[in-house]
């Protein structure tokens, strides 16, 4: 059984920055490509950030690129998220999520469908 649980979001000013955590459990963490994904209202479930295994290859959304930062401690079985510079549109819930999977390319990386587990989610929002 794989467990992810995410933390550290909350209630952040416009060009402010949060660090969110997500700590797993029940596998070697080091076995999984690790992501962010966030999911607004009534849209659909967008990603954000990825990191490979080894933790030396990582992928971002154009939007998020050059605020946001993934990163994994694999000794502590915890993926992180800095996020700075945050802007009203980035209030939502954000997710980490664990996946098995290998590709000869990094496409993968950034579906949704392709990862095997999720965490509950964590609020961010960020106030003009």
């Amino acid at each position: 059984q794989v467990q992810l649980v995410e933390s550290g979001g909350g209630l952040v000013q416009a060009g402010g920055s949060l660090r969110l955590s997500c700590a797993v459990s029940g596998r070697t963490f080091g076995s999984y490509v690790m992501g962010w994904f966030r999911q607004a209202p009534g849209k659909e479930r967008e990603f954000v950030a990825a990191i490979n295994r080894i933790g030396d290859s990582t992928y971002y959304a154009d939007s998020v690129k050059g605020r946001f930062t993934i990163s994994r401690d694999n000794a502590k079985n915890t993926l992180y998220l800095q996020m700075n510079s945050l802007k009203p549109e980035d209030t939502t819930v954000y997710y980490c999520a664990a996946g098995a999977f290998y590709s000869d390319s990094d496409y993968y990386y950034y579906r949704p469908d392709k990862y095997d587990y999720w965490g509950q989610g964590t609020q961010v929002t960020v106030s003009s």
